[in-house]
């Protein structure tokens, strides 16, 4: 009896270590073909769902298996035709993830670019479940195309919250941001995309012009001329560095900018226009008359009805033709107040003019004060010279009346290369003041010649 029982207990120990054995190999095989099992799954799993379908066409199983073979394929067209199928079933079959389905029939429309199907499935695929990530950043991001910025704002940040590294989820949220006027935000997510990839020059002019909003100049510069010669952010960063060096008065670098911008083969219609418009308007600074004229015409060709060119051509050529006007408008100060010196000798035929003081406000009018003494009489007369060839208001000979009782002047002139309002016109009629528009003005430097 204690040899049976010694027998079936080697018996059994033989089995376990035959098992073992077994096993071992099996797992070794199995091993080796498992790199392969994906591939047979998913074409035995498609062959099935096939089957499937071919005995029942709103199997929603198989439906969705093939949906997601589609979608992982990005063959959109399909995936989009299959999810949509999967969508109208939802009514009838409450075994479907609706919000699911719905989901990814929007976002396959979205990569076929049909946006509206893709917006409205997304909408209603929100209302079904509105922590999802997918869904919120797709939907920000064309809320943010259809010009919904602050509905763009709160999904997106939504969608950042859930995954906070998504690179394009941040960047949308940053541009979405700027067209808020929130700058210091955008400017913020921006330098974090730009952080994680330095290459995207889009989402790096957005933040220059973010930070040129916020005052930070200097840093915007910088930024718009490292992207003046990209092929198609160039001509516009070209604009935004010419823009801010003319607004510093650095008319010979803004002039450089304005011309790099024009070199762009591929320009815009809007940017190549206001290039050539603030190009005319910095050569005019800098009295380079012909060639303001050049880019005038050049906008009068494309665009006669293109902000003032008009008016700016005509303005141009006057002033081409004549250069006291050219001096009087455009010329430095020191050139100004020299013509405005010779312009008060015109004033009273046989006197004595003594000018005691010249106040130059900016590079928009002089006040020069005088005495004058003839046979007769003898009095402060104050003039201002107006740099300008617009209508003066009531405000600015109300303003030069003022200056009259604070220099004791016992008269005024208000000279001007434009015209007066009528309300203008009104207030000097009790007043010492001699109003003086373009075609006395001109009188005056026929005088001069």
């Amino acid at each position: 009896m204690l040899v049976l029982i010694i027998l079936l207990v080697l018996i059994v120990i033989a089995l376990i270590l035959v098992y073992w054995f077994v096993a071992a190999q099996s797992g070794k095989t199995g091993g080796k073909k498992k790199k392969k099992k994906p591939g047979k799954d998913r074409a035995t799993l498609l062959k099935q769902a096939n089957r499937q379908l071919a005995a029942n066409p709103r199997d929603h199983e198989a439906l969705l298996t093939l949906a997601d073979a589609y979608y992982e394929d990005q063959a959109w067209d399909k995936a989009m035709k299959t999810y949509g199928i999967l969508v109208g079933l939802c009514a009838t079959n409450q075994a479907i993830e609706e919000w699911y389905v719905t989901m990814r029939y929007g976002l396959a429309a979205l990569q076929l670019k049909i946006a509206e199907e893709a917006y409205k499935s997304l909408m209603v695929a929100r209302t079904l479940k509105d922590d999802q990530f997918d869904i919120n950043t797709n939907l920000g991001y064309l809320e943010y195309r259809r010009g919904n910025h602050e509905r763009a704002a709160q999904l997106l940040n939504q969608a950042l919250q859930e995954q906070p590294d998504h690179a394009a989820t941040r960047r949308n949220l940053g541009r979405a941001l700027f067209k808020l006027a929130r700058f210091a935000d955008s400017a913020r997510h921006l330098k974090a995309v730009i952080d994680q990839d330095p290459s995207d020059k889009e989402s790096l002019f957005f933040l220059a012009q973010a930070l040129q909003e916020l005052g930070r100049t200097d840093q915007a510069l910088k930024i718009f001329n490292h992207l003046r010669p990209d092929p198609v952010l160039g001509p516009h960063s070209a604009l935004y560095a010419g823009s801010i060096r003319q607004n510093k008065r650095e008319m010979e670098k803004a002039i450089l900018d304005f011309e790099l911008g024009l070199r762009h083969e591929e320009i815009r219609d809007e940017v190549e226009l206001e290039l050539r418009y603030r190009l005319a308007d910095a050569y005019s600074k800098q009295q380079e008359l012909s060639k303001a004229l050049t880019q005038l015409s050049e906008i009068y060709k494309k665009n006669p009805a293109y902000k003032d060119v008009t008016a700016r051509i005509s303005q141009m050529r006057e002033l081409h033709s004549n250069r006291n006007l050219q001096t009087y408008l455009i010329a430095s100060n020191a050139e100004f107040t020299a013509l405005c010196r010779r312009m008060v000798m015109t004033f009273f035929k046989n006197a004595t003019i003594k000018v005691v003081d010249i106040v130059v406000h900016k590079n928009e009018y002089a006040d020069v004060l005088t005495e004058v003494e003839t046979a007769q009489w003898e009095d402060v007369i104050l003039f201002r010279f107006i740099r300008g060839t617009g209508q003066v208001g009531e405000l600015v000979v109300r303003d030069l009346n003022a200056r009259l009782k604070e220099t004791r002047a016992g008269r005024g002139f208000c000279v001007t290369a434009g015209s007066f309002s009528e309300t203008a016109i009104f207030f000097v009629e009790a007043r010492l003041i001699d109003l003086v528009d373009k075609e006395k003005l001109l009188d005056i430097f026929n005088r001069l010649d």
